[in-house]
């Protein structure tokens, strides 16, 4: 499924390669960021990184009017320039219109996999509206299937405390899904309990049942209801990280998906630089990896050359 799913790439302007420098007093955020909780401390490594060696990657933007730029790509590298007091920020800037512009924003970020469940269905509500898609229709551009992407969706009937603090990591998205049946004192109610008791998700569950008049269900009955909702599908964490942690203990979950993005990019540098993330995993790991990049007429060849650790 190609990337005009979402209406990008026809416009007819030709891509503008240049590097330019933009000052920073000149750029706003992207108004369709999906993303709304940064990560303050990584925030400044990244600074810390961008100071020692440079900015690697220039950031991307439009220039929505003369003399002002929103950012399509790239607002932690721009909030870590902001932080070193940078006057001008090295960037490409395209030739986009507003729904463009948006659906690229909210992809790229889907693409990353970094936000948190609750950002990701607001990510995937707002590219339907945007591009009037149906979930079916969503779900085929991004890869997904259709029950994964309704399910995500199914969190924004969550309340607001409750989808803040899914985002905040304060409670996992299965505590989420578990008060979906709950009303709206009833919600409130269960997230003072989780964050307070650190709850696992079996005792939310257990509670609920109690609130509900509902014997109380075994964790064979459990594990089926949460199969219901699509739960194993979606999520590819341990049975027993959901069952046995405490709500506090998922501060920072790293988020692996098994099903990767089918949706293919027009404009190459959004691969490299998904490429790029991909490699960071590597390096953690303790391997070391080099990347050269070379244009091509066609795009970018990249070759990548990973040394494995010494002991």
């Amino acid at each position: 499924m190609a990337f005009s799913l979402f209406n990008i790439g026809k416009s007819k302007e030709p891509v503008k390669n240049q590097v330019v420098e933009v000052p920073l007093a000149q750029i706003v955020p992207n108004r369709y960021q999906p993303r709304q909780v940064f990560d303050q401390t990584a925030i400044q490594e990244l600074a810390q990184t961008i100071d020692e060696h440079g900015l690697l990657q220039p950031i991307i933007l439009r220039e929505y009017e003369t003399g002002k730029y929103e950012i399509i790509a790239g607002e932690r590298r721009f909030r870590a320039m902001s932080l070193l007091d940078w006057t001008k920020a090295p960037a490409i800037v395209e030739k986009m219109n507003d729904q463009e512009t948006a659906s690229l924003a909210l992809i790229e970020n889907l693409q990353r996999s970094q936000l948190s469940p609750v950002e990701e269905a607001q990510a995937y509500q707002q590219l339907m509206e945007l591009n009037k898609l149906t979930q079916s229709a969503l779900a085929k551009g991004m890869g997904k299937s259709q029950s994964f992407v309704a399910n995500k969706l199914r969190l924004l009937q969550l309340i607001t405390p409750v989808q803040n603090a899914i985002m905040d990591h304060k409670i996992s998205e299965r505590h989420g899904r578990a008060m979906l049946s709950l009303s709206e004192d009833q919600q409130r109610d269960i997230l003072m309990k989780i964050v307070n008791n650190d709850w696992t998700v079996r005792q939310t569950e257990d509670e609920i049942a109690r609130m509900q008049g509902k014997p109380v269900p075994s964790e064979v009955e459990a594990q089926k209801q949460r199969e219901l909702f699509g739960l194993d599908e979606e999520l590819t964490v341990k049975k027993d990280d959901a069952q046995d942690q405490p709500a506090k203990e998922k501060k920072a979950p790293k988020k692996t998906k098994k099903v990767a993005s089918r949706v293919k990019v027009s404009d190459p540098r959004i691969a490299v630089n998904t490429i790029k993330e991909s490699l960071k995993l590597v390096n953690d790991n303790g391997f070391e990896t080099k990347v050269k990049e070379t244009k091509t007429a066609n795009g970018v060849e990249l070759t990548i050359t990973i040394v494995a650790p010494t002991d």
